[in-house]
This record gives structure tokens, sequence and C-alpha cells, in this order.
């Protein structure tokens, strides 16, 4: 009885118990769960989502929140693809290049929210439909192909069993993790969330990470794309177009808070996870894709009640 009341004071173990039983679940039903082969496609799309949530925790760990990091993420890609197949720089410089021009994207958020103090809802609504239409404007609505075969290797590519991008997420993860929890900049971005006013009282440079976060959770929405165009061979013009809501999500159902303050990294990883099996298990079960974005709409309404329950009990 010690160890479960042990459990359940960690932070997470409302989202580990959920993801338990949902795997419980499908491997009861299906006989493919748990195969190495949809385990590792599983991981793998996940990965994607749950490193623009970590970037997308930063953010709403200050108390903000944006809605262009899908956006972000398919221009950075479709810009990356078309230095790849251009130029004769080399793809990954050309990835760094896209990683650069996503930590720009997210600072120009950044600045708006925070030297002209508007609303963060409504900067990066706009700012996403601004990169959406740049997407359209520089691609026709056509896929860039026949990209480098050294470039693939970054979004198909294993070490021993384990897919090249979740291993790239983990790293970040542990990084972001030690920032969070080690750091003055990670600190920082708690005292922010938690009361902005008295941040600003006791020095810290409130604006100045702001536009940091802005522009890291750009970055790694950069990264996300160049990693599933990779994947896919191909910069796809609808990259990122659907990864908003699981992104939100995955944070929200791991623990971090709408209001600021309050969130794990470690949350965000299993919220991620789980939205990624989520969604395999619509497909397993056989399940009409036209309900996924009922089921994940339904999801991410009650991790909204969970979080405004839990901020009220707090």
């Amino acid at each position: 009885m010690t160890a479960i009341k042990r459990f359940f004071q960690i932070k997470e173990s409302g989202i580990l118990l959920a993801l338990i039983v949902m795997c419980v679940g499908l491997s009861v039903m299906t006989t493919t769960f748990l195969t190495q082969y949809n385990i590792g496609v599983v991981i793998r799309q996940a990965s994607f989502v749950a490193i623009v949530a970590l970037g997308e925790t930063l953010v709403l760990l200050i108390g903000g929140i944006d809605l262009s990091v899908g956006y972000i993420a398919g221009l950075s890609s479709i810009l990356g693809c078309l230095l790849m197949t251009s130029t004769n720089i080399d793809p990954y410089i050309c990835t760094l290049i896209a990683l650069g021009t996503g930590l720009i994207f997210g600072s120009i958020s950044g600045l708006f929210i925070a030297r002209m103090k508007l609303n963060p809802f409504i900067v990066t609504l706009a700012m996403g439909e601004v990169f959406a239409g740049l997407i359209l404007v520089i691609t026709k609505g056509y896929a860039v192909l026949n990209l480098p075969k050294k470039f693939t290797i970054l979004g198909q590519g294993m070490v021993g069993p384990v897919p090249i991008p979740v291993i790239i997420m983990l790293i970040l993860a542990v990084i972001m993790a030690y920032i969070l929890r080690s750091t003055p900049f990670g600190r920082n971005i708690y005292a922010i969330g938690g009361n902005q006013f008295a941040a600003r009282l006791v020095g810290i440079p409130v604006e100045k990470i702001k536009v940091g976060v802005y522009a890291i959770s750009g970055m790694l929405a950069a990264l996300a794309g160049m990693l599933f165009a990779s994947r896919v061979n191909a910069g796809q013009p609808t990259t990122g177009a659907a990864w908003l809501m699981p992104i939100i999500t995955a944070a929200i159902i791991g623990g971090t808070s709408l209001s600021g303050g309050e969130g794990t990294i470690l949350g965000t990883i299993l919220g991620a996870v789980f939205m990624g099996i989520l969604a395999n298990g619509i497909v397993l079960l056989d399940i009409s894709a036209y309900w996924e974005r009922v089921i994940i709409g339904a999801v991410v309404l009650v991790a909204v009640i969970i979080d405004i329950l839990r901020s009220r009990k707090k």
C-alpha cells in the first residue's frame, strides 16, 4: 500500500497508468499491437509529435501558447528540402539552416508577444496562417522530391532496434529536463508561469526569456519537420498540418498546466506516446478514420477539464 501511495504521488502517475491500461487493452483486443514492427512504427511516429511537444511545453510553462508550430515544421522542412535539391550544400548543413529558419520564425512570434504585449493565441494563430500560405505559395501544392539518399538516414535509419528519430527525441528530452531542473533559465521559466509580475519584480528578464522560449519552440518544430521529410523522402506541403492537436494534448495530459508554471518533460513524452498509441489503436481496431478526430477532440476536452480541476484543487 505504501508503494502504491508513493506511485500516485508522482506527477506523471496518471498518464503512466492510462498508458499501461491502453497498452494492455490493445494487446488483448489485437494480435498485432505488440509486434516489433508495429511498436517501431508507433514510437517513430510519436517521436515527431514529441519533439514539437517539448517546445510547446516550454511555451505553456510560461503561460503562453503556440498555434503555429505545425506550420513552422512544414515551412522549415520545405525550405530545407528546396535547399538540398537546388544547391550542392551538404544535406545536414541544409538541415541546420532549416532549424535556424524555425528559430527565426518562432522568435518573430515571441517578439510580437513579449515586446508588443500582444495576445499569444492571436499572434501564433495569425503567424500560422502566414506560414501555411507561404508553403502553398512556394510549393504550389506539390511535394519537393529527389532528396539526397544521405538525408534519409535521419528519418529512416536505425541504431540497433531503435529508430534514429526516437534517439534524437530522448536526447532532447534529457537536455530539456536538465535545463528546466538545473539551470537559471529553466527556473525562470517556471517563475514566469507561476507569477509573471513577481518574476519581473525580482529581476527576471521576462521579455528575453519569452522570446527565447518561442524561438526554441520554433527550432524544435523545424527539426521535427526535417525528420519527417527524411522519413517520407519528400518535403510535403501538408507536413505538420495535423500535428497541433496531438502536440498540445500530449503536453496537457502529461501534466502541463494551461495556466503556466507547472509541467514536466517526462509527462510530455508520456503524453506523446499515449497519443501515438491511441492513433495506432484506432487503426488496429479498424475504427473509421473519420472517428479519429472525434476521439482526439474528446481526449483534449477531458485533458482540459482535468487541468482545470487540478488547478482548483491546488
